[in-house]
């Protein structure tokens, strides 16, 4: 499969447009004009016009003066590739991706809803979503539902169900999820992690592991994963996290990172986060690589309400706009071959598209305590194009 480096460098995408003649290249199907254009993947942050054709990216330049069948005024707005939420639970129910795809996510992750006994309910979700959705199915058979903990139970993690499972989803499937809080597991974390390796490594797919209050040792935890697993919430506070009781950073943890272990936010509505820790994780050097929500359809009367608004905590603690929009997008892309052409406007690319404002002014953010800081940016979704086309208001 062509990764994204080799995707932007494609003679093939320039040629699909340079070769055209120069009277039907002058009508476009869609001109997004005069928004701030952010794209890390391309190193671009400039005000800049977008033609659309057949549902990609056509042309970006800084004025485009040919006609279009449909325009979209974007100026004092940002425009990015369309966001990628690699940590949700919209594959709950139907109305879930229609409802994120509102916010400008025109990817997403259900991040283990489904186990091997509901897994194909969530996967029909998934191949029903009106964008790109995928989904990692639970080392627990009964997925997240299980009242009190999905793996109180070790038998709970049966491997061959979850490898049938993926067997009978491989078009949507793409990693294990396993839940690793002492509220989740007890003492069973290790041996589901190691269960969850196995499933993963048979198809070789990435674990995504859930943090925060562990019965063992972070370090143990880690030492479990390979390059390309995924630590969703790592900001959770309490025991065995990623601060020692001085407030340091765990060696373990930059040691994993420098690894190629991907550090995702995961910002969730109970024990994920709180300001404190975000606070002097972030003084020490630990950025998220990715942005997700832990979203539901109940999220937006959380303090998650939706994906900008969570990307948008980080700017209270000088994380710059474009590594923010890097890590919803390019980053979230690279974590799974599914996204490898999204995450990118360069020409050629599927046109996904997600328009925010930055508003400025002194708006109020939640973290999962009930804890609020203020801050005088935040970002808003405004529109958003799926496959070339403007996706109505709701």
């Amino acid at each position: 499969m062509m990764n994204r480096r080799q995707f932007v460098g494609s003679t093939a995408a320039a040629a699909l447009f340079a070769g055209m003649p120069r009277a039907f290249a002058a009508t476009y199907d869609l001109v997004i004009k005069g928004g701030r254009v952010i794209d890390p993947s391309m190193e671009l942050d400039a005000t800049r016009d977008i033609a659309i054709v057949g549902g990609r990216i056509a042309a970006i330049e800084p004025s485009l003066a040919a006609d279009a069948a449909e325009t979209i005024d974007a100026r004092g707005k940002i425009v990015t590739a369309g966001l990628i939420d690699i940590h949700t639970h919209a594959g709950r129910s139907k109305e879930g991706p229609p409802m994120c795809l509102q916010d400008g996510v025109t990817g997403w992750v259900d991040a283990g809803t489904g186990g091997a006994d509901n897994i194909d309910a969530v996967a029909a979700i998934a191949r029903g979503a009106p964008q790109i959705g995928r989904c990692l199915v639970n080392i627990a058979r009964t997925g997240v539902i299980a009242p009190g903990g999905e793996l109180h139970d070790i038998n709970a993690a049966n491997v061959a169900m979850a490898k049938a499972a993926i067997e009978r989803n491989r078009d949507v499937v793409v990693g294990v999820k396993a839940r690793l809080s002492e509220n989740v597991t007890d003492a069973n974390d290790l041996e589901a992690l190691r269960r969850a390796q196995e499933v993963a490594t048979a198809f070789n797919l990435p674990v995504m592991i859930h943090v925060g209050q562990n019965y063992s040792p972070l370090r143990s935890i880690v030492a479990l994963l390979k390059r390309g697993d995924i630590i969703t919430h790592i900001y959770a506070p309490g025991k065995n996290g990623i601060l020692d009781e001085k407030g340091i950073l765990q060696p373990e943890v930059m040691a994993a990172h420098r690894r190629g272990i991907i550090f995702d936010f995961g910002n969730g509505v109970s024990d994920h986060f709180d300001w404190d820790t975000v606070e002097k994780a972030t003084k020490q050097g630990l950025w998220p690589d990715t942005f997700s929500t832990d979203w539901n359809t109940a999220s937006k009367k959380s303090g998650v309400v939706d994906l900008p608004n969570v990307m948008s905590k980080l700017l209270m603690f000088g994380m710059p706009l474009n590594q923010i929009i890097a890590a919803a997008t390019v980053n979230a892309a690279r974590c799974f071959p599914a996204f490898d052409d999204r995450g990118t406007l360069n020409i050629g690319a599927p046109a996904d598209v997600a328009i925010m404002e930055l508003r400025e002014g002194n708006f109020e953010f939640l973290d999962n305590y009930k804890g609020t800081r203020s801050g005088h940016q935040r970002l808003f979704p405004s529109g958003v194009v799926l496959n070339g086309k403007r996706v109505q208001s709701a």
